[in-house]
């Protein structure tokens, strides 16, 4: 039995698709040989040398040192796409309110309770909370993968006009674009011409801080910004600065800092972007089944780490091999087999940059030396036997 442990809340209907005679999933494990976590922070956690991945339910993987598990040869999971509906959901809520003053209003009734003549009170003070609408304005959404596509194709149908750009938009995100989504062909393009403009991209060293002073100059005046991504890609100080000089005319953040709260023109969130039963639902279950198909049979699917790798099993045993990207390593895995006139039945071998990963199956258990020196190649991480 393999030890799971949760670092999170995590949905039940996740952990009731891993079957309890194959797993043991809690809280209080030790020594685990997988975790699910959501939100939880791990940068400073010890790895014991049984754990062999990580699944995070939810796309974002920054709170787990990923370079570090790559040395250990721990494959890192994420859910892509299970989340998607509830973020896309929440960014059609931030385009309202970024355009009409909501939240000032619902604030500003509450104030009335306890007085009379409120129906009135509301008529004469309601002109002070007017806004525009999204009808006939220009969206720009950065990033077109799972969830800016929804995005984007779901403002067409609000009657925006659309333009999209994302330097690494994939064949499949292409094809599930609607043909009214322009494609811009740069940052700038998006900056130049959107009244309004949603972030949809990971916090990278090319993204961080993409929304700053020099950005924001070159957009409209009273430009509208929603970010519902990440933290990182927009500067606080920059964006306070941008909102009392009247340049953006709204920001709506789904990540409040102590600089954000009580700004006039911010609207903060409480990271509620994938907060939906649906989504955790969706996210729990996905990484349940990675975890299981890669604890039982070492296939990996959306790994951020590691290559995606799947083999029907065959034979008596299947050695998993996590190596480095480089010539004559996979000779060497074979040669060690066949000098102890191992038999292999089928192999795959797939790489992701710089790391690649290995499945062998054989026809025979393998002795424990065999592993052994196969564990000794040069620039071999880990070995697993299945």
């Amino acid at each position: 039995m393999m030890n799971i442990k949760l670092l999170n809340k995590i949905s039940k209907v996740g952990i009731d698709a891993l079957d309890p005679a194959l797993y043991n999933v809690g809280t209080d494990i030790e020594d685990p040989d997988a975790i699910m976590v959501r939100s939880a922070v791990m940068h400073d956690m010890t790895f014991g040398k049984n754990l062999l991945a990580i699944a995070r339910c939810g796309a974002g993987v920054n709170n787990i040192p990923v370079e570090r598990c790559t040395k250990e040869g721990i494959v890192v999971f994420n859910t892509p796409g299970a989340n998607a509906n509830g973020v896309k959901e929440l960014t059609i809520c931030a385009l309202m309110l970024a355009s009409r003053k909501i939240v000032d209003g619902i604030e500003w009734v509450k104030t009335l309770k306890g007085t009379t003549g409120v129906a009135k009170a509301v008529e004469a003070g309601k002109s002070k909370f007017a806004g525009c609408e999204v009808s006939g304005k220009t969206l720009g959404v950065i990033g077109l993968g799972a969830i800016g596509g929804m995005v984007a194709n779901t403002a067409t149908h609000l009657g925006m006009n659309v333009i999209g750009y994302d330097p690494y938009l994939t064949v499949e995100g292409a094809w599930g674009l609607s043909r009214n989504v322009k494609k811009a062909k740069s940052y700038d393009e998006i900056f130049k011409e959107a009244d309004y403009i949603t972030l949809h991209v990971p916090a990278t060293a090319e993204t961080k801080n993409m929304i700053n002073a020099k950005t924001i100059s070159e957009m409209k005046d009273g430009v509208r910004i929603i970010n519902l991504a990440r933290a990182d890609l927009v500067n606080d100080k920059d964006i306070i600065e941008a909102l009392a000089a009247g340049k953006v005319a709204s920001y709506v953040t789904d990540f409040p800092t102590d600089e954000l709260v009580g700004v006039d023109g911010v609207i903060a969130i409480p990271h509620l972007g994938a907060s939906t039963e649906e989504s955790e639902d969706n996210c729990a279950v996905m990484a349940a089944a990675e975890l299981d198909d890669y604890l039982r049979f070492g296939n990996i699917t959306n790994s951020v780490n590691f290559p995606n790798v799947s083999m029907p099993h065959s034979g008596e045993t299947r050695i998993c091999v996590f190596h480095a990207n480089v010539p004559t390593l996979i000779s060497q895995i074979t040669t060690a087999l066949s000098e102890h006139h191992i038999n292999i039945e089928n192999m795959i071998n797939k790489s992701k940059g710089d790391n690649a990963y290995t499945m062998v199956d054989v026809s025979a258990k393998v002795p424990e030396s065999v592993i052994e020196k196969i564990k000794a190649i040069p620039q071999v991480t880990r070995v697993r036997v299945i």
